[in-house]
């Protein structure tokens, strides 16, 4: 499959360090990621997983070390940012307007099961559906850079098999995943960062 992005793909982090108050999260972290490449981030909960994507994305600073990123970053978190209020297609074409106004992208709702709940409120909708929802957004985004912070929290199997399924197609177009997992996660080549635990 040729790239989808015109511009060179890739993501580097070189001897990153974290501190949350006075304690360090980690350090000494360092990834780098070329066009087509994924690698799962691995940790006991609390060492960090969730502040290191957020600094790859360029929404931390970390303590020490330095990132460099080629294209522009998509992040999906536990906060899908859809106004609750308003249905799922509205909400999501909010987004669209913001996100790639010009790239006649479009959110893959039927792809995503989420064809049959568009007129409905987002509030109303379950957490794995407000996550499938928040990876439709993700997807429309047209950034190479994904960071998928616990993108498999909430689903169903059937669910899980369409996430992997997107990461996997968005991969092979030439694009890059840093995901944050506590569960396994089924996709070709995905290489694996443990972060370590350096609680006393």
């Amino acid at each position: 499959m040729e790239p989808a992005w015109p511009e060179e793909t890739r993501l580097a982090a070189s001897d990153l360090a974290y501190r949350r108050g006075d304690r360090v999260l980690f350090r000494s972290l360092s990834l780098t990621l070329d066009s087509g490449q994924a690698v799962q981030l691995t940790g006991a909960n609390g060492t960090g997983k969730s502040s290191l994507i957020r600094i790859l994305a360029g929404l931390l600073r970390p303590l020490a070390g330095t990132v460099e990123r080629a294209g522009r970053v998509a992040l999906l978190d536990d906060r899908p940012a859809l106004d609750g209020d308003l249905p799922l297609a509205r909400a999501l074409e909010f987004w669209t307007r913001l996100d790639a106004p010009s790239q006649g992208r479009h959110p893959p709702v039927g792809y995503l099961g989420l064809d049959g709940l568009l007129d409905v409120p987002v509030r109303y909708l379950s957490t794995g559906q407000r996550k499938r929802a928040a990876l439709a957004r993700v997807a429309a985004q047209g950034a190479p850079l994904w960071m998928l912070d616990e993108p498999l929290n909430g689903l169903d199997r059937d669910a899980v098999a369409l996430c992997e399924a997107l990461v996997a197609e968005h991969c092979a177009a030439g694009g890059i995943a840093v995901i944050a997992s506590h569960q396994p996660f089924a996709l070709p080549g995905l290489a694996m960062l443990a972060v370590p635990d350096f609680a006393p």
